[in-house]
Formats: C-alpha cells, structure tokens, sequence
C-alpha cells in the first residue's frame, strides 16, 4: 500500500511517498512542490489542490498524512491553513481512503515515540530503522511528511 506525507509552508509543500508492505516502510520518492508566486493565492491553492490529486493518482495513493500547524502556535501563517485545508480537502474527494491529520503530540503517539525522540529525529544526522531509506530525507520539513505518512499506515 502506497502512503503519502506531508508538510506545509507558505511558499511550498514537501511530500513523501511510502510503499508499505509486509510491516517495511521504503520511502520511493521525496519532492517538494514550489507554490508560483506569480498567481494570486485561489490559483495558489488551486494549482496545489490539482498537483496533490495528480501525485494521488501517479502513486495509488491508498493513505495519506498531513503535518498541520499547531494550534498553540503565536506565529502561525493564515496561508499555511489555508494550504493545509485545500490538501485535506483534496484527500477527501481523492481515491484515498483514509487520512490522518497530525500535530507533533498526535504523530508522536502515532509512531509510539516521545516528543522529544520525534524533535530528534527531524536533525541533520537522525536515523529513523523503521523507514527504510530515510537519508533521502534531508530536511526537517521532509523528515516530518516521511513520519506522517508512516504515521498514516499505522
């Protein structure tokens, strides 16, 4: 079963794709999907909308993640919600099946790890056994969209 994750920015999203199968993880791609700054922002989230549903639908996409803000946060970026509820919204009329929304504290418990393990593992030399193929990860934001999206097949 194919699972994919993702982390959201104001300006891009990260997303990892996870083939599970036989209790192994192995992350099959990595990308990021750079927003055009020239459109103004419902092209925005339209060209994410069309650009998730297309990776959906290239993958077989059968379980999805999304990292969304935290509600706690003082500096949260209202485009960020915006993009994040676009995916979800995406999820949701896609041929996914399930999806899994996920905060640090929920994708912690979701993986069976603490928080602080989970703030460890987005460092430059983590190593994370349960996925295979994690140094494709080589950023915090694609690190968090491989934990959600293993997150998600749990």
């Amino acid at each position: 079963m194919n699972s994919l994750g993702i982390r959201v920015e104001p300006k891009k999203v990260t997303f990892v794709v996870i083939d599970y199968r036989d209790s192994e993880a192995d992350i099959l791609n990595v990308e990021t999907i750079k927003i055009p700054l020239a459109l103004d922002f419902p092209a925005k989230l339209k060209y994410v909308r069309n650009t998730v549903l297309d990776i959906i639908r290239e993958y077989d996409i059968q379980v999805a993640g999304i990292r969304i803000a935290e509600t706690v946060s003082e500096n949260v970026n209202i485009n960020r919600l915006h993009i994040e509820g676009v995916i979800q919204e995406a999820f949701s009329s896609s041929s996914v099946n399930s999806y899994f929304t996920g905060q640090l504290m929920s994708i912690s418990k979701k993986l069976d790890i603490n928080k602080e393990l989970y703030r460890d593992l987005l460092k430059s030399k983590s190593q994370y056994a349960k996925i295979n193929r994690w140094a494709l990860c080589t950023n915090s934001e694609s690190k968090e969209a491989a934990l959600v999206g293993y997150g998600a097949v749990l």
